[in-house]
């Protein structure tokens, strides 16, 4: 079973439908890194996925909510998306072609959790009583526009915790892990606590792969490209951006050829 692992689309599926077509055999699923973007419905915007049999899986990202609630239910609301509702990965654990894989959606945000600092608000339900705390000068629009954008893209702690109590053989986020120079260590955390020994991600826009000393791998997957969990290319998108230099020991490893 092949899985194909596409990065932040930000509503270019056009790179999606050119490297579908170029593909001699399509991949049987596929799981959407985030930053989709959906001005219609996910269940109409995957289409040249579904209507090829392709299984669609996703998280979301830290702009999946960049065109207000009408675009997040465009992305989450089950009644608008019976086809997709179902792949939702945020906080899961499914199996998938004998692999387990996790996800974990959206980004870190100061307000809610920016490790290594501690959490400042764990749980969701939690997050309207804090923000009550910002003061007059906040209009009533002004924090419940708030609760959704954090309560929607935030990395949320009760997520990671859920997470942490379970096991996986690879864990798919947007947020990138250290191997990335803008990335946090707790998502390697993450992946070490759920015996998890690949992190496929986006936000950056880059396509790399890394090894970790102790074997834990990253692999990075630019906007619109489609990658399999070993780095091969089925298709490219928009042009990566540049990595930059690794940190915390990480090593590059060669990319394989195009599939």
């Amino acid at each position: 079973m092949t899985t194909v692992f596409i990065g932040d689309i930000h509503r270019q599926w056009p790179h999606v439908v050119r490297g579908l077509d170029a593909c001699a055999t399509p991949p049987d699923a596929a799981i959407l890194l985030g930053d989709i973007e959906c001005q219609r419905p996910l269940d109409e915007v995957a289409a040249p996925l579904l209507d090829r049999g392709i299984q669609v899986f996703w998280i979301f990202g830290n702009h999946d909510n960049d065109g207000g609630p009408e675009m997040w239910e465009n992305l989450v609301d089950p009644v608008r998306n019976p086809r997709t509702a179902p792949g939702a990965l945020n906080g899961r654990v499914i199996e998938l072609g004998g692999a387990r894989i996790a996800g974990l959606g959206g980004t870190f945000r100061p307000r809610i959790w920016h490790p290594p600092d501690p959490p400042r608000v764990r749980r969701r339900e939690d997050l309207p009583a804090d923000l009550a705390k910002l003061g007059p000068q906040w209009r009533e629009a002004h924090r419940a526009g708030l609760v959704h954008s954090l309560g929607a893209t935030a990395i949320w702690p009760e997520d990671y915790e859920h997470l942490a109590s379970q096991r996986a053989d690879i864990l798919v986020t947007h947020e990138a892990p250290s191997s990335h120079p803008a990335g946090n260590a707790a998502l390697d955390a993450l992946a070490r606590a759920m015996d998890a020994r690949l992190i496929v991600h986006g936000h950056h826009h880059v396509c790399y792969r890394a090894v970790a000393p102790d074997g834990l791998r990253a692999l990075g997957v630019a906007a619109a490209w489609g990658l399999t969990a070993d780095g091969t290319t089925l298709w490219p998108g928009e042009a990566p951006r540049h990595l930059g230099q690794l940190m915390h020991r990480w090593s590059l490893e060669e990319m394989p050829g195009t599939g």
